[in-house]
């Protein structure tokens, strides 16, 4: 980068090399003064492969600073988050994300039933309902993968406890609230329990809300919203408040060596607004039921899940952005128009072929799934996992008539509005897999892992139609959906996945864990079946927050990924220090991709277009990612004032389009983040210097948005007592000013039905200084 480009980041960094580096130090140090080596009783090595684990216990210090599952990730290697909705973000693991990771929430595999994906996995669970995430960042078992091409991530909520024989049943609980500043932040959780040595049963409840957060800084030129009378400060980020609840209910049995569950889960999520799409959620209601038995026998273990969940999505215009399209405003000597092209939208009445009330669009998503998981002991040096999976995915996705150019010429009153748009009719996704994989302790210091998983995609979908059937109908309506109703929507993939891991504990402070991975993964229901190449239909699908839009395309290939990766684990007996490095490189074939289209020809744009909003459609080319992940701990001195310790993480990620040359979307830059910790009695505080790299590789298909260079700090303390934990902090202590480098394009608020009616140019910016308080207590 340039030296005017490097400048903050560069100072950031001067601070944070020596540190990582220090760490690296003092691993080499360590390792170089080891005596010889030291037997490792294989029982002791940590089964492959070796995933990165989030217990309750480090969860605890971050449950009051945010309310999106997703962030409490952020601190692992080689994942960054892709910017959301408040309690929506998606997760990235090596530079890929949502549909490519595979995402299971107390084993249920969800599917986000948006086409802007508001509504993925881990939104379904809050984060003080938590027990337990686990992430496979580097290479995945086919145990934990399937139909996905980077990692895996496991959130699952707490396990259920049992009253020890012969002692009184349990009866306990948790409430707990928090608050914070910058977007008023607030919420409050309650869980409780009941138990004897055989039955269980547990409630969960929270409930979150937030304003529109503010920047650090102004980052507009305008303040108007498209509502009469409604404006927005011009450092305040439009679309960012949101307001959900989410209820739990857990049944257990437990006889002998057999566990029983059932749960019950429901969402209620009144709205979650968006400052990178052009809708916003005002309404999703998400219920399920998850059935699971868990068996210990001499052989080994047997697990059997069955689940289904429901969910009906609704999608309009948000309060920040505008609703009414085509009305006049007549005052005293005054007539204002309405218009598309209009900064503001009047009222206007009765909805006409001239006058829009918003864009209804819904969403019904219906996901069943069926598993099961044997663990078989063949010696006490070799396991055999072995395993079935079914999934049957529905989805319908219609948006009703509401004036103007959402009508249909033979309706003449609103309640005649007429035809919907359908967008994806009866939309299927169906999955069956089976696996199977080998793990063997060959010695002392070895350990292998080999697997296979053959998965069938089958997917389909009804026949569509826009909002106007007639020949002239605007934006192509009908020439679009003719053409996609006469083509065949079915199609069947086989898909292939291989797994080989191996790991070599050295001694006792050095192991590495090396291996290859073979993922494919089917294109999802949004990249085949949109259909319309309309620019304004093409934009309200959009699940990556670019301000663009897309088009399907059935044609589409599964995505086929090889990937290379291994961790370098220097760290002390105790794990009191530690350091690991991993590289890792993975090719794709097939890569989902997009290239920019022609509605008037229907074919790519010969010549691309720059600096603005564009269509583009799915196609699969081949892509690159490359990249190493560092982390490391170590103690720094102990004194009157506590334990002090220095923690360390650096990520780099490339990704490249190799058929263009192009950058790929939504790569998080160079990035990392020192914490000094203190710790003593019951304080736990620490202070965190985080430094993020210029993003000048983008995205040039896309118009990508360069965002620069930024650091921050953020101050954490926390207090414990008995039943009582206080959590208190200042995020963004200095207030600064950044932009979101994976944060997408800034259609927050304005006209933004209109793909030319919000500024191209303006990334999301990041929030400015909040301080957060939070308390829980047990009884």
């Amino acid at each position: 980068m340039s030296s005017l480009k490097f400048n903050e980041f560069a100072r950031a960094m001067a601070l944070a090399v020596p540190a990582l580096c220090l760490l690296c130090g003092q691993a080499l140090a360590q390792n170089a003064a080891t005596l010889p080596t030291v037997t490792v009783n294989a029982s002791k090595i940590t089964p492959l492969p070796a995933a990165t684990p989030l217990d309750k216990t480090s969860l605890a210090p971050k449950l009051s600073a945010t309310s999106d599952t997703a962030s409490l990730l952020i601190d692992i290697p080689g994942l960054s988050l892709n910017g959301a909705g408040g309690v929506s973000s998606l997760p990235a693991i090596n530079g890929l994300a949502d549909d490519r990771l595979r995402i299971k929430v107390d084993g249920m595999d969800l599917i986000a039933s948006c086409p802007n994906h508001m509504n993925p996995a881990l939104s379904y669970i809050d984060p003080t309902h938590v027990g337990l995430l686990k992430v496979y960042a580097g290479i995945t078992p086919v145990s934990a993968g399937g139909d996905s091409i980077g990692g895996s991530i496991v959130a699952e909520s707490r396990a259920p406890e049992f009253a020890a024989p012969g002692q009184k049943p349990i009866l306990k609980g948790e409430v707990g609230t928090f608050y914070r500043s910058n977007n008023n932040a607030s919420g409050a959780n309650l869980s409780a329990t009941y138990a004897t040595e055989q039955f269980n049963i547990s409630y969960s409840g929270a409930t979150s809300k937030a304003d529109n957060y503010t920047a650090g800084a102004d980052f507009k030129t305008y303040d108007f919203t498209g509502r009469v009378g409604h404006t927005l400060a011009r450092d305040e980020v439009g679309s960012t408040a949101f307001e959900t609840l989410n209820h739990s209910l857990g049944l257990a049995f437990k006889k002998d060596n057999h566990l029983f569950e059932a749960k019950v889960g429901i969402q209620d999520m009144p709205f979650q607004l968006y400052p990178n799409q052009r809708m916003d959620m005002l309404y999703n209601k998400q219920d399920s039921l998850n059935l699971r038995y868990l068996g210990q026998f001499d052989w080994g273990s047997l697990e059997a899940r069955a689940y289904q969940e429901n969910v009906d999505h609704f999608m309009d215009f948000g309060a920040d952005k505008r609703f009414w399209y085509g009305g006049t405003l007549t005052g005293i000597g005054v007539t204002s128009s309405g218009g598309s092209t209009s900064p503001v939208g009047y009222a206007c009445s009765p909805i006409s072929p001239t006058c829009a009330a918003g864009m209804p669009m819904y969403t019904e998503g219906k996901t069943t799934g069926v598993s099961v998981k044997a663990d078989m002991a063949l010696s006490p040096q070799d396991l055999l996992r072995v395993g079935a999976e079914l999934q049957q995915y529905r989805l319908n996705d219609w948006w009703p008539a509401s004036g103007a150019g959402m009508w249909s010429p033979t309706t003449t009153t609103y309640a005649q509005l007429g035809k919907s748009f359908w967008n994806i009719k009866d939309g299927e996704r169906d999955r069956t897999a089976l696996y199977a994989e080998w793990e063997a302790r060959k010695s002392a210091q070895w350990m292998t892992l080999i697997g296979a998983r053959v998965e069938q995609v089958k997917m389909d979908a009804g026949d569509v139609q826009g909002y106007n059937t007639a020949v002239a109908a605007m934006g192509f309506q009908s020439r679009d959906s003719v053409a996609f109703n006469a083509l065949d929507h079915s199609s069947t993939d086989t898909n292939l996945d291989l797994t080989a891991l191996a790991k070599y504990t050295a001694n006792a402070n050095y192991d590495i864990e090396f291996g290859f991975a073979h993922k494919v993964r089917s294109p999802s229901v949004y990249e085949r079946f949109p259909w319309s190449t309309w620019t304004m239909a093409a934009v309200m699908n959009n699940f990556v927050g670019d301000g663009n839009g897309y088009i399907g395309n059935l044609n589409l290939k599964p995505e086929a990924a090889n990937t290379l990766s291994a961790t370098f684990d220097w760290h002390a007996a105790d794990s009191s220090w530690g350091f690991k490095a991993t590289p890792f490189y993975t090719q794709v074939d097939d890569y989902i991709d997009a290239v920019q289209w022609n509605a008037t020809t229907n074919a790519a744009t010969s010549t691309l277009v720059t600096d603005k909003f564009v269509v583009l459609k799915y196609m699969n080319q081949s892509a690159q990612l490359y990249g190493v992940n560092l982390s490391g701990h170590m103690p720094l001195t102990k004194s009157a004032w506590g334990e002090f310790g220095l923690k360390g993480l650096l990520n780099y990620t490339k990704g490249t389009n190799e058929d263009t040359g192009d950058n790929l979307y939504n790569i998080m830059p160079l990035n990392a983040k020192l914490a000094v910790t203190q710790t003593t009695g019951a304080w736990a505080n620490s202070a965190e210097l985080l430094m993020v790299s210029a993003k000048d590789d983008v995205n040039a298909m896309r118009n990508e948005i360069k965002t620069p260079g930024y650091s921050l700090v953020n101050l954490r303390g926390s207090y414990s007592w008995k039943t009582v934990r206080l959590d208190f902090g200042v995020e963004n202590l200095f207030d600064k000013f950044y932009y979101l480098p994976t944060g997408g394009a800034y259609t927050g608020q304005g006209t933004t039905m209109s793909i030319t009616g919000t500024p191209y140019g303006t990334a999301v910016p990041g929030m400015g200084r909040s301080i957060y308080v939070g308390m829980n207590v047990k009884f």
